[in-house]
């Protein structure tokens, strides 16, 4: 059996460690810096280096070759690693919106707002539905566009209703 199969093998397995138990083993390489040294570039680079020296020894490379086309996949598939990792890892996800984020944007009245109350104002915003209670100045029925003008609580704001576009004057 070649050393190129073992260490394919070598590297897919520290691969499927590294998928099942990952967290397990996030801490063996700690005292080697940054994303270059985790177990998934690890286990990439051995894997390539493996399988890509197997392929060059198989089409009839001579070992010096093998080698080295072996260790060129393999800082190939590291890096490609190393990326992916640092990708996945540094992902920033989007925090939930708070009712200071709503102001200036569109919403809809789902019940009614009374001229000296409160209603309820539906306000989508980067994929979340916010419902928050409004008040207006002027009386505003279910089903009407508003504009978010200002927050009065945490869970209140003050709306206004939005123009509809003035009619044409052209004769």
């Amino acid at each position: 059996m070649s050393v190129y199969l073992v260490l394919g093998l070598v590297g897919l397995a520290v691969l499927a460690v590294s998928l099942v138990v990952g967290d397990l083993l996030d801490g063996v390489l700690d005292g080697l810096s940054g994303d270059w040294f985790s177990t998934e570039v690890v286990g990439s680079f051995v894997a390539a280096l493996g399988f890509g020296g197997l392929a060059a020894e198989q089409a009839g490379a001579p070992g010096v070759v093998a080698l080295g086309v072996g260790i060129g996949c393999g800082i190939f598939f590291g890096a490609l690693g190393a990326a992916l990792t640092r990708l996945v890892r540094g992902g920033a996800t989007d925090h939930t919106p708070a009712t200071d984020d709503v102001v200036g944007h569109e919403g809809l009245v789902v019940s009614g707002i009374p001229a000296d109350g409160l209603g309820n104002v539906r306000v989508y915003l980067g994929g979340h539905t916010l419902s928050l209670n409004a008040r207006a100045d002027v009386v505003l029925d279910a089903g009407t566009r508003v504009h978010v003008t200002g927050v009065l609580s945490p869970t209140a704001v003050t709306v206004a209703p939005v123009w509809n576009a003035l009619p044409s004057t052209d004769a």
